[in-house]
């Protein structure tokens, strides 16, 4: 237990369960090494979490305060991104058309290019219809940022409600999808692009950006 408490302190990033089962001694049970440490951390000032199905301590949510002062002040992303982020994450994978669709309007320049930069979304693949669209989705560091274990875990229509994000009088079948890290690819409705497709698939995004600011001139 103390082994797995010192690779957790030490790691930068959240470790899984093979990586520790790598680092211990042969035979060891890992599962439940981890669920003694929760035990033993579940009332000190770090808990030990588990996000994107890996392991990391964290500063226990009641003392979040102390960390204010020495805490570096962000950049607040746009409405638009906001937007774009939230509609990736629910519906992903999900096409830069399907995304103007969505939500009704055209997605400005660099909209999707800032999501990228922060790391929270990524290429998907591309999607199985006429042209083989660019799809998108969310990433680990997205699911690290917002203290989600998956993206299963993203609010629901009533958990929206309560917490006062959502109009009361919504129109009639108004409904929030149930997003899924899986999207549409178990029914061959997407595939994952190939390594060497990548580069093709981030030229015709940034292709997307050319011509948005062609429109703009």
């Amino acid at each position: 237990m103390r082994m797995a408490e010192a690779l957790l302190f030490a790691a930068a990033e959240p470790l899984d369960i093979d990586t520790l089962a790598s680092r211990l001694p042969a035979g060891t049970d890992v599962g439940a090494v981890i669920e003694d440490l929760q035990k033993l951390y579940e009332t000190r000032g770090v808990n030990l979490v588990r996000i994107a199905n890996k392991w990391i301590f964290r500063t226990a949510g009641d003392l979040s305060f102390l960390m204010e002062r020495t805490a570096v002040e962000q950049k607040k992303l746009s409405r638009a991104a906001m937007e774009t982020l939230a509609i990736i994450a629910y519906h992903q994978p999900v096409t830069r058309a399907e995304i103007e669709e969505i939500r009704g309007v055209t997605v400005s320049k660099g909209t999707i290019d800032v999501l990228m930069e922060t790391g929270w979304v990524r290429l998907r693949g591309r999607k199985r219809t006429p042209g083989r669209p660019v799809t998108y989705g969310t990433t680990e560091d997205f699911l690290l940022h917002f203290g989600l274990e998956n993206v299963g875990d993203l609010p629901g229509l009533d958990e929206l409600k309560a917490a006062g994000l959502l109009d009361g009088r919504l129109p009639p079948g108004f409904d929030i999808p149930s997003p899924s890290e899986a999207g549409g690819e178990g029914d061959g409705e997407f595939e994952d692009a190939p390594v060497e497709e990548y580069g093709s698939a981030i030229d015709e995004h940034l292709a997307h950006v050319a011509d948005d600011e062609e429109d703009s001139d």
